[in-house]
């Protein structure tokens, strides 16, 4: 059986490979590849390796340098930014696994960060090691690896403060054991965030001096995000084994325009303001219209992306409150999206969505 999402370190194990034989760089202990390699790795070489990030290059030298250090690397941004896409392919290149991942949710207890137990051997043997349960982040103190740590700020406050130990001390007490399991030389960790969503436990002042924050803004012009969402269009289209479906290119440009001037609360040209839905509109969402969109014209259409395949994703994706935001796409749709004489066949469609 094919995996649906192979992991990093396997969907790109040759490229991996390439960059290992050619680095002739310093590489920190425990590293696969040098702090420069791993950069190139997430940017590419204009040749044999695809980028994973586009973006600009200086926050990718300050997250992976901030790895060499003591110090833990937070990705911040609004939803769809590519936080989780940019932490797993840290982990693969640095560490060669990048499934040593904690979920942050309201959920999540201690447990899932320190360690937890095997109940029926704790019962019959009493504590031992044994019957411990490690958490991932012990797993990677113990191996000298790459931790992930999702959604922190979804994390209770209390159960993100068990963190602090282990990243200032380096060191993840077991006092049922009367032990301590100390980091191994390329022990890390990267955690992913976002301060605008709902259900958000703001870091507190002794978590975030643990971290070195990076910014991951959303994509700086139409033709970075285009080809963002060009890239993993393609790269899902294949591992969902949908037929290809030509002309795609002016409907993700169409789709990424939508986003943008909604996003912005201001049309290309910078005429007219608009208000802005209550969703985020990010990247990650126009990528999931357009590969629906295909679906649609694969199975149901005639195999070419039309306005009308892509219509009813867009409005899913904006009207997330009926209310409000339906005012918001209708006055978009007469104000802006009737007047464009090339997207007469979106507006119909989208009015009939």
């Amino acid at each position: 059986m094919t995996a649906l999402r192979p992991h990093a370190e396997d969907q790109y194990a040759e490229e991996l490979a390439l960059l290992a034989d050619a680095d002739d760089r310093p590489r920190p202990p425990g590293w696969r590849l040098s702090p420069q390699a791993v950069v190139t790795y997430l940017l590419g070489d204009g040749a044999k390796i695809t980028p994973k990030y586009v973006g600009p290059r200086r926050l990718m030298e300050v997250a992976v340098s901030t790895l060499v250090t003591d110090r833990a690397l937070l990705l911040l941004g609004v939803p769809g930014t590519a936080k989780t896409w940019v932490s797993e392919h840290l982990a693969a290149a640095i560490s060669g696994d990048s499934t040593l991942l904690v979920q942050g949710t309201a959920g999540t207890a201690e447990e899932a960060i320190r360690y937890g137990w095997n109940y029926a051997r704790l019962l019959a043997e009493g504590p031992s090691e044994a019957a411990l349960v490690a958490s991932p982040i012990m797993r990677a103190m113990q191996t000298g690896t790459i931790a992930r740590l999702e959604e922190l700020t979804r994390v209770p406050s209390d159960v993100q403060d068990a963190l602090i130990t282990i990243l200032s001390e380096k060191t993840l007490p077991v006092p049922e054991l009367n032990t301590e399991v100390q980091a191994q030389r390329g022990f890390n960790l990267i955690a992913t965030a976002n301060d605008r969503d709902r259900g958000v436990n703001e870091l507190s002042s002794a978590l975030r001096r643990r971290f070195n924050t990076v910014v991951l803004p959303v994509p700086a012009s139409a033709d970075d995000e285009v080809e963002i969402v060009a890239r993993r269009v393609a790269q899902l289209g294949k591992s969902l084994d949908l037929p290809e479906v030509p002309a795609a290119l002016d409907e993700i440009r169409r789709v990424v325009t939508v986003f943008r001037e909604l996003r912005s609360g201001l049309t290309e040209d910078g005429r007219t303001k608009l208000k802005s839905p209550t969703g985020t509109l990010s990247t990650a969402e126009a990528i999931s219209v357009i590969t629906n969109g295909m679906a649609l014209a694969a199975h149901f259409g005639d195999g070419r992306l039309h306005p009308a395949d892509v219509a009813a994703g867009i409005v899913g994706a904006v009207v997330k409150d009926p209310v409000s935001d339906g005012v918001v796409w209708r006055e978009y749709l007469e104000t802006v999206v009737r007047e464009r004489s090339d997207w007469r066949d979106f507006y119909r469609a989208a009015r009939d969505a």
